[in-house]
């Protein structure tokens, strides 16, 4: 983790627009960056304000992030276009501990808007392949159409990269039946089911709304997963990012500070934070 609070000067360099208020926007920084799956920056709008904001996927002198239109400032951000420019401040918190989630099968669980985030995670266990035994994504979303990277996620999964599993609340149809994915209308949780994979040395990495932690962060421990190597990012409750504002402390711990990923090991000692 970093204390650095100089913003690097920014500008958007492209936004992709295919989910509506979910877009994913690229920003090239003036000095690189790096930032680590399940760290975050502050993105810093002229005349607007600022927000956290995780790494979706690559950074250094490009910085990619699934950026939800949610308020005041975000709105300002979607009403940017391409070329326009903004400030990045960090890298801050810890992220998702690499050399933990070693050594076994990897699964992700995500929810909703919950992939930003899990995206950048699952490019870097690609990325150092031979560290990890078989990558599985649970992915639940709202429908179909609201699924973040579906493209890159179909695409990485028919080269058989990973294992994929959709699960949508909503669907007149499921239109992966020839592809090889699973997909189930239902929640996310169910699609541990019938999952198989080496429970005793596998690792976890969640993150989606508060109700998707409420229940499987345990029933992954329940399977076998041990609570130390289950991991869960508390983003949303970050405000100002560096322990300031006071906004995401609990049960005594500064989530910017000390987070915001944690294992289901130390959440068990934090009453209340999920």
């Amino acid at each position: 983790m970093t204390l650095d609070f100089l913003p690097v000067p920014a500008v958007i360099e492209s936004i992709d627009r295919t989910v509506a208020d979910n877009h994913l926007f690229t920003f090239r920084l003036d000095t690189p960056m790096t930032v680590h799956p399940g760290q975050f920056v502050e993105l810093s709008i002229p005349g607007a304000g600022a927000f956290p904001v995780s790494t979706a996927g690559r950074s250094g002198e490009i910085f990619e992030a699934c950026i939800r239109r949610a308020g005041r400032v975000t709105d300002a951000l979607y009403r940017l276009r391409e070329g326009s420019r903004v400030a990045l401040r960090g890298p801050f918190g810890n992220g998702f501990p690499l050399e933990v989630l070693s050594g076994g099968d990897v699964l992700l669980v995500a929810g909703g808007l919950g992939m930003a985030p899990l995206m950048g995670l699952l490019q870097a266990l690609l990325a150092d392949r031979r560290r990890f035994g078989e990558i599985i994504l649970l992915y639940g979303s709202r429908d179909p159409e609201a699924i973040l990277f579906r493209e890159q996620l179909e695409s990485l999964a028919r080269q058989k990269r990973f294992r994929l599993r959709f699960s949508v609340d909503f669907a007149t149809e499921l239109p992966w039946t020839e592809n090889g994915f699973v997909c189930k209308v239902g929640l996310v949780t169910e699609l541990l089911e019938d999952l198989e994979f080496a429970v005793g040395d596998a690792a976890a990495a969640v993150c989606g709304p508060p109700a998707l932690y409420g229940c499987v962060l345990e029933e992954l421990a329940e399977l076998g997963v041990p609570p130390r190597r289950i991991f869960a990012t508390l983003e949303r409750r970050m405000q100002c990012g560096v322990g300031q504002c006071c906004h995401c402390v609990t049960s005594g711990v500064f989530v910017c500070r000390q987070g915001p990923v944690f294992s289901l090991e130390e959440l068990r000692a934090m009453p209340g934070s999920i």
